[in-house]
Parts: structure tokens; sequence; C-alpha cells
């Protein structure tokens, strides 16, 4: 039922490379922020430290399912998912993985400060019969769920326990225990040394349960924010690899010997979110009501947004404008749902004054800088076009940390914000459980616009146990339409992943912008 994408397959160049150990050294414009896994549902996040610490079942260069830490694993009936564990595995200090760990991972990832909870919103109880058997039961059948946890690490117990990282520090309160700055699993690589916003060491995992395809001795990964800055360390040598491309850099470095350009369309959607739950908004010169709880004011701003220049002078072209909070290589797309409110200033300005705002109001747009692929112009353009309809926006722009440290606060401390989602299952029901659904703990926990649909609900339930496609399709297609008539969301745009790199380096690019060290080589 799920469908799955091949990942580009990248080979450098067309020398053999040798079988030496190596150094590899990459940048991205902003850092992992933690090195516990379970502190944020973010790419960059969980795809550095899944290179330490590793799920039961991962994802293999084509992104369909293989396995990990788990051996096997069978649905024994429709509420059971039974998991044998790989036997002989140990954590990097030498401690033995067994099922024990498992248990006590899915319980604190479940627990306060957690930010991937809802992968396991569906199960009632975990028990390990013995060591290398973990049985886990769901309140309600869930055929996806093997896909749900290919992006949750397992994390030892005893290391946990003794140094005090039993629970998760929550960020959004910038919280840290031991587990923010160390780590310790049982995947390809180690955690050598940690310098926030700066610089982190992994260094190679000799022990590693698998035959390792990479030949990486040590890995550096360096932060460099600035743009030109960071393509200049690549230009230069200073680095092979950076993540993260500036679009007007782009044709510089695909026309520079050694370098080359690695682009394909991602999974995420990029998307303008609005609070819909306070009787008065936060950040807005508006007293005593919420002007975007009226959805003329919300399908007023959606059609004052021109998506056709951001394509072209924001992204350059490098972008898919959408109407969906999930796009193309997602299980649940349709092409024919993908329909945009359209483009339409004047009669904007007409919805605005209908509600009782025809001079628009003033409100704040939180937006990161060094997260998405020109987040911070992005926003910039948004302010201009919102300012036609008389609606006054300031741009409040700042570092991913303390920008998810706003929007992701238990209370959200947000009026309007740009986000960017990747569903970890490749399905639509990810996407919609996590963004659309009532907030409940576990449902709705990235709904930062704190909206309640009842209808919304009801379906986003019924597609998660689901069997038949086609009436799964069609309830996929009913809530597409209820996000999009109601404007809930803003949908901009999926990006594309575009990495640079040295032509002595073969890794593997995929769509979800996953980047596992482990298959990468560099050569001379």
């Amino acid at each position: 039922m799920i469908r799955h994408f091949l990942a580009a397959t990248l080979v450098a160049a067309s020398l053999a490379l040798p079988a030496q150990a190596a150094t590899f050294r990459w940048a991205n414009d902003g850092d992992v922020n933690s090195m516990d896994p379970y502190t944020r549902s973010e790419t960059f996040l969980l795809t550095f430290n899944a290179n330490i610490y590793e799920p039961l079942i991962r994802r293999n260069p084509e992104l369909r399912l293989e396995p990990a830490l788990a051996e096997r694993w069978e649905q024994t009936d429709p509420l059971t998912w039974t998991f044998h564990l790989r036997r002989g595995v140990k954590f990097s200090d030498g401690t033995p993985f067994t099922s024990a760990d498992v248990v006590f991972s899915i319980a604190r990832a479940r627990g306060p400060g957690s930010n991937i909870n809802a992968y396991f919103a569906t199960v009632a109880e975990v028990t390990a019969p013995d060591d290398h058997t973990v049985v886990v039961k769901t309140r309600a059948p869930n055929p996806i769920f093997p896909e749900e946890i290919t992006s949750f690490g397992i994390m030892s117990k005893a290391w946990s326990e003794r140094n005090g990282a039993h629970r998760v520090a929550d960020l959004t309160s910038r919280e840290e225990n031991f587990a923010t700055r160390n780590a310790m699993g049982t995947g390809p690589f180690i955690l050598a040394s940690r310098e926030p916003d700066r610089r982190t060491i992994l260094t190679r995992n000799p022990n590693w349960w698998d035959t390792p395809t990479h030949n990486l001795d040590r890995v550096e990964f360096n932060v460099i924010a600035n743009d030109a800055t960071r393509v200049a360390a690549l230009l230069s040598g200073e680095v092979d690899m950076i993540y993260t491309v500036p679009p007007q850099d782009m044709a510089r470095i695909g026309n520079t010997n050694g370098l080359r350009v690695i682009q394909n369309a991602e999974l995420r959607t990029i998307y303008l979110g609005l609070d819909q739950n306070r009787a008065e908004l936060l950040k807005s010169d508006v007293r005593g009501r919420n002007p975007l709880q009226d959805v003329r004011v919300r399908r007023a701003m959606y059609q004052a947004i021109d998506i056709e220049a951001i394509r072209t002078r924001v992204m350059r072209g490098q972008s898919r404008p959408t109407g969906q909070i999930f796009g193309p290589g997602v299980n649940g797309f349709l092409e024919a749902n993908d329909r945009r409110l359209p483009l339409d200033v004047d009669g904007a300005k007409r919805l605005l004054s209908e509600a009782g705002y025809p001079n628009g109001f003033g409100i704040t747009l939180d937006c990161p800088n060094d997260r998405y692929v020109n987040d911070e112009a992005i926003c910039q353009a948004v302010v201009a076009m919102l300012a036609r309809i008389g609606v006054r926006v300031t741009l409040a722009a700042q570092t991913r940390v303390r920008f998810f440290a706003e929007v992701n606060a238990p209370r959200f401390n947000t009026s309007f914000y740009l986000l960017g989602w990747t569903p970890n299952t490749y399905d639509a029901h990810n996407a919609l459980f996590n963004l659309a659904g009532t907030r409940d703990g576990t449902r709705g926990v990235f709904n930062n616009g704190g909206f309640s649909n009842a209808r919304l609900d009801s379906l986003i339930d019924q597609i998660g146990v689901e069997t038949n496609p086609q009436r799964r399709q069609e309830m996929i297609t009913e809530t597409s339409n209820i996000i999009r008539d109601e404007a809930l969301y803003i949908p901009l745009h999926q990006q594309q992943v575009v990495w640079a790199a040295r032509t002595n380096v073969q890794l593997q690019q995929q769509a979800d912008n996953g980047f596992p060290l482990r298959l990468v080589r560099v050569g001379n």
C-alpha cells in the first residue's frame, strides 16, 4: 500500500574508490540542536542522530524497509506486532542490546519532553517475553506501524539511567540533560566531540554489527550559517560537501571543476500556519478577538500569496507549488486534488472588508532563517504580498533553535509561522494526523494553529485503520478538501533537495533529505 520512490544513486566519477579509511568534512547552515534523538521530529536532527542511534527497521537507499536492530517482524493478529531482535549487537560502550532497551526507549519516546510520541499514538502496550523479542499491542489495527518507526532510534536503558537521561529534556523550555550533548548507540558512528553551533566530530564504530559500505574513519560536521562562507568552504576544499546549497550559487558550483550539484525533488512541504485557537492573538494589534478564526480572513491571506512569484523569483525555479500539506511521493497524493485557492488580490481585500477588517490589521510572522531553502526570503516575500491587502506583517526571523522553541512550545507562542513537514512514513496519514488533528497529546502535536475540526478528526482516525485502498483514498481526498476550503493552512511548495559535493565523494541523496553516513565513501 505504501509507495516507495527510488533515491538517486550518485556515483562519483569513473575512478574506483580506494579501500582505505578517510575523513569526510561537510557543512550545513544550522546545527543538530540536540544529540537526543527524541527531542524534535525534525529531519536534520533525526538523520544526523541516526548515524549513532539505530531503529528496529531502517530504510535502504531506495527508501524501502529493511531489517536493522530487528532481524524480522510480523503482524500476528490485527492488533499485535512482534519484533525479533538481532542477536549479538552491542552498544558502543560494550553493553549488550536487548529487548529491555527497546521497551525503555518506547516508554521514553512516549514520555514528557518527547517530540516523537506521535510515532506510538496507536500503541496500547509494549512487552518483552524474552531478551530478543518485543511485542507491541495497538488499540486499533495499524497496518503502517513499521513505516512509522523507521526514524525511531533505540537508546541504552543502562546508559540513559546511569547518566540521568531517563526522560527527554524539553527543548521548547530550553532544558538539557546528559543526552543533549552526549550520545551512545549501536550505530556505525560514535560521537567523539560536540561543540554546539560550531562542530561535531564522529568516528567509526569498529564493533558495528553490520558490514560497512562506507570507508569513513572520521566525520567532521561544521556549522557555517552564512551562505557565501559555506559555499567558499566548498570551493576552497575546506569541506567536501554542503547539505544546504543557496539557489543563487548552484550554477557557480556546477561549473567548477571537481564539484557537482546534486538535486532531486523532496517530500517536504513548506507551509504557513495560523493561530486559530486563541480568543486574542499573541502577536497582533487586534485586541479582544482573533481575526484568524474567521475563514474569510484566512482565505484572504491565502489568496494574496503569489506562489508563482515565490517559485520564480525567490526559489529560482527550485520548488513545486502545492495546494496540499503533502505532495508527490507520499501515498495518498493525487494530482487532481492538488489545487490551490486562486491568487486574487482584489477578492482578498473584499473578504477582509466583509470580515470587519477593511483597513487590514497587524500581525507577526515567525520564520526560521537557517532551516529551509531560502526560508527568510520566502517570509520577506509573504510580508510584501500581504501588505497589498492591508495585512501589516512584522517579520521575526531567527535561528532554528529559537524559532522552534517559540512555535513548538506547549502553548505555541506564535500567531503566524512558516514550517515544513516531511511525512516520515511516506503516507498522507502522517501529515494529517500530526498537522490537522485536534491536539490531544499524541494526535495534532504539530497542529500549532490549535484548530479543531470534528469531521477531520473522524476522517483521520478512520484513515489510520482503513485497509481498503479506494475507501482510504476517498477519505484522504475529503480531508484535503476541508483543509483547503477552510484555509486551515496556507501550503506553499515542495522544495528541491539540493546538495553539493566534491566529485571524489560517493553518497546517496534521498527524497526525504535523509543523509546516512553509512552510504558515504571518499576517494582521491
